[in-house]
């Protein structure tokens, strides 16, 4: 019992003097702090689709719409993205995917773009001007162009988890899909298609912070 009563004394004594060092020393575990990180790396942190991800897939969507479907095209089309519908269970950002491919397409001059998203500004920004700007810098009523072709696709998510057993981390595995497809407006005819798929497990301890 004596030896007992040493040991824990012993070590009661020894995290108090950890804890004591730790907080004089100012350990960084008890600091906020902020890091700046690669935008390019290439590892993930879990099973979910990221950042990495998106930046990933839609430079490599972008590259194959160039260098294919666009590549005879003559002039550079008008074009018009309707969205990535989300068919996952998270949260996702699909605009950002689709507004990345548009910037890429843009660059290489391979096609020009309708704003979407601003058609509701334009359209109030027009009859403002129709009413009380000077006719010389009126902009012409009726003077929009249309898009030939829209950029549509879909995400897709399939997942699956360890079944429950005695264990002592779960393993979860996440599977993605997107389609990517261009319609010719005039025609309703599919003109293109292309798919990504990934997929990639994250462990995970039962017991933990």
């Amino acid at each position: 019992r004596g030896e007992y009563w040493i040991m824990k004394t012993t070590f009661v004594s020894a995290c108090l003097m950890a804890t004591a060092v730790a907080l004089s020393s100012g350990c960084a575990m008890f600091r906020a702090q902020t890091t700046e990180i690669d935008v390019n790396r290439k590892d993930h942190m879990k099973a979910n689709y990221d950042f990495v991800d998106m930046r990933e897939i839609s430079q490599s969507v972008a590259d194959e719409m160039i260098n294919s479907f666009l590549a005879s095209k003559e002039p550079a089309p008008i074009m018009i993205i309707a969205g990535v519908e989300n068919r996952t269970s998270q949260y996702m950002d699909t605009k950002g995917l689709t507004d990345r491919m548009r910037n890429e397409i843009m660059k290489s001059g391979k096609a020009q773009f309708i704003n979407e998203a601003r058609r509701a500004d334009l359209l109030k920004e027009q009859g403002y001007q129709a009413v009380n700007a000077t006719p010389e810098t009126q902009v012409a009523i009726g003077k929009q162009l249309g898009a030939k072709f829209m950029i549509s696709g879909s995400m897709m998510e399939m997942e699956q988890s360890s079944p429950k057993q005695v264990r002592i981390s779960k393993t979860n595995e996440k599977y993605y899909k997107l389609t990517m497809e261009i319609t010719d407006l005039e025609t309703g005819l599919l003109t293109w298609t292309t798919e990504r798929e990934f997929a990639r497990a994250a462990r995970e301890p039962l017991i933990g912070w």
